[in-house]
């Protein structure tokens, strides 16, 4: 621009004066900033609806202050549903918990803008830092996993989902370890109690079990308890976040009493050699009471209703919770605490009622079960098989009661059994160990009935699903070697701790793209209109002082 009249000699002396008729009101005395030039816009846009509430209609404008807030848009990370990064792991480090903590403090809320938010937001905003605290400090709804997620053990993300984490890269191993490698610690475990009973047991004398092969189990499952152990509690030292994902999951969440469990067996399986025949009281007592405080809480929230009530949770994976008490029953009678293990059974078998009709009914506020959820109907079998051992080990005596469960554990597996298709077209995973278990308490109640009852076919029933659990983990345990030291695809990326706690799929990410690109359209028509508006207002303008020949009202601009 050039207000003086120094280029009006230039233009003279060129030939190329350009004569512009200029209104009044848009000549400038002084640059306005860029608000003003929005709001100048948004005035003569909504001329007509503005008028009806400002007199002043279009002159009502407002010269802005200039300030850096407004220039402030910057780029920022790819988020996805839950507002946080996508492919960064920090999210799920415990480390990441103490930031989250540290990001509440109060200095954090006083300022007006976020520094840490790309997109802005102020700090008490919707969105920014708030929103991503709260998604991630939030659990996933229990309906959420169901709507997400398929596949035996709910591990699987649907097509349709999208997830937190990269799927094109391996994830950190401790991130990849599942609870569920602890079904491998009760499968394990429970075969030492089963090749005890096949060892002592007078129905299975005609076998002659030497006992070594009992010892020998014991410390296969003793070393496999620790390992998995160890390796878990690292994750829940490095990986918290992940760890409670697994926690609100509704079918892990019935594996935190897996290692309790599996600890109780081990206790009960002990060979004689490294055992006495009657434990002292405290193991019983350091065993059994973080399963009484899982109880606590997840009975509580049976009882209590909400968004984790049962109906809404309930799958057959829920047996492990109930198989808990029983279990802890035949520790109690080993312990010599008989009154503690009748204590057990009555909570137990309340709470396994609960969970069989509400499983059985299939009630219409339940979620239902996809095809690749079959499998686990093997937790069926579990409870009533584990409840006729407690019976037996409280009162000393194989009874009604006790063959009454023992016959229903029968009848579940047999109808499994002819359900074969159950069980076909699943690739391998860690999961399935957690299958073996059932069929081994199953083996066990079978070699107590043919004790009280021996016949041929009472002993050949016992000896024909023994045979079929050892099988079935003699196979799993060398598929776990394969596919863990040879192939290397025992675990695989954990997507199931990664989804979101909100439904993105792709149809809404489509939509999103139709918003954006409609929202950029507009936000570059604006611009443009800006540019014209600026360059209608603002253009220099000078007086050419050499013209005596022209009259004083004309006015020219050069270019």
């Amino acid at each position: 621009m050039v207000p003086n009249g120094e280029d009006s000699h230039k233009g003279k002396s060129s030939g190329e004066v350009i004569q512009i008729q200029l209104p009044p009101h848009h000549n400038f005395s002084r640059q306005v900033s860029l608000e003003t030039g929005f709001a100048a816009l948004n005035a003569e846009a909504n001329r007509g609806k503005n008028a009806a509430f400002s007199p002043r209609g279009a002159k009502d404008r407002r010269i802005l202050s200039r300030n850096g807030k407004s220039l402030g848009i910057t780029t920022g990370a790819v988020a996805g549903a839950d507002g946080v990064r996508k492919g960064d792991f920090s999210m799920f480090r415990t480390k990441s918990t103490l930031h989250k903590q540290l990001s509440m403090l109060p200095i954090r809320k006083e300022s007006g803008f976020d520094l840490q938010n790309a997109d802005g937001s102020s700090a008490g905003g919707g969105g920014g830092e708030s929103g991503r605290e709260e998604s991630i400090n939030q659990s996933v709804p229990a309906g959420r996993y169901f709507a997400a997620l398929r596949g035996p053990e709910l591990d699987e993300v649907k097509d349709s989902e999208d997830i937190l984490l990269p799927t094109d890269q391996i994830w950190p191993f401790l991130l990849r370890f599942p609870i569920n490698c602890f079904g491998i610690c009760l499968g394990l475990g429970s075969q030492t109690i089963l090749w005890q009973s096949l060892s002592t047991n007078p129905a299975m004398s005609f076998l002659h079990i030497p006992p070594y092969i009992n010892t020998a189990i014991w410390f296969l499952a003793l070393l496999t308890l620790v390992s998995v152990s160890l390796t878990y509690a690292l994750k829940t030292a490095f990986f918290l976040e992940a760890v409670r994902r697994e926690y609100f999951h509704p079918v892990r969440i019935n594996f935190f009493f897996a290692p309790w469990i599996s600890c109780m067996f081990l206790a009960i399986g002990a060979p004689p050699s490294l055992a006495p025949a009657r434990l002292h009281p405290a193991v019983w007592c350091a065993l059994f009471a973080p399963v009484f405080v899982l109880e606590l809480k997840i009975y509580g929230q049976w009882l209590s209703g909400g968004k984790r009530r049962l109906c809404k949770l309930a799958n057959p994976s829920s047996h492990l919770s109930v198989v808990g008490n029983f279990v802890g029953a035949v520790l109690a009678a080993r312990v010599g605490w008989g009154e503690a293990g009748k204590f057990l059974w009555a909570i137990g078998i309340a709470h396994y009622l609960c969970v069989f009709v509400t499983l059985y009914q299939r009630l219409p506020t339940s979620q239902t079960l996809p095809k690749e959820l079959h499998p686990v109907y093997c937790m069926f079998i579990a409870t009533p098989s584990a409840a006729s051992l407690a019976w037996n080990a409280i009162y000393g005596e194989f009874d009604a009661v006790a063959r009454t469960f023992y016959f229903i554990a029968l009848f579940l597996y047999t109808s499994l059994i002819v359900r074969i298709n159950f069980f076909r077209g699943f690739k391998f995973s860690v999961a399935w160990w957690s299958y073996t278990f059932p069929m081994t308490t199953a083996s066990m109640a079978a070699i107590k009935y043919a004790e009280e009852v021996p016949t041929i076919l009472s002993k050949g029933l016992a000896l024909g699903l023994a045979v079929i659990s050892s099988a079935i983990v003699s196979s799993l345990f060398i598929s776990t070697l394969l596919h863990g030291f040879v192939w290397c695809s025992l675990f695989p990326n954990d997507l199931a701790i990664a989804i979101s706690r909100s439904k993105h799929s792709s149809s809404a990410r489509n939509i999103k793209i139709a918003k954006d690109t409609k929202s950029a359209s507009a936000s570059r028509s604006r611009y443009d209109n800006l540019r014209r508006w600026a360059k209608k207002s603002l253009i220099p303008t000078a007086i050419d002082h050499h013209s005596s020949g022209h009259d004083s009202d004309d006015k020219r601009c050069t270019l």
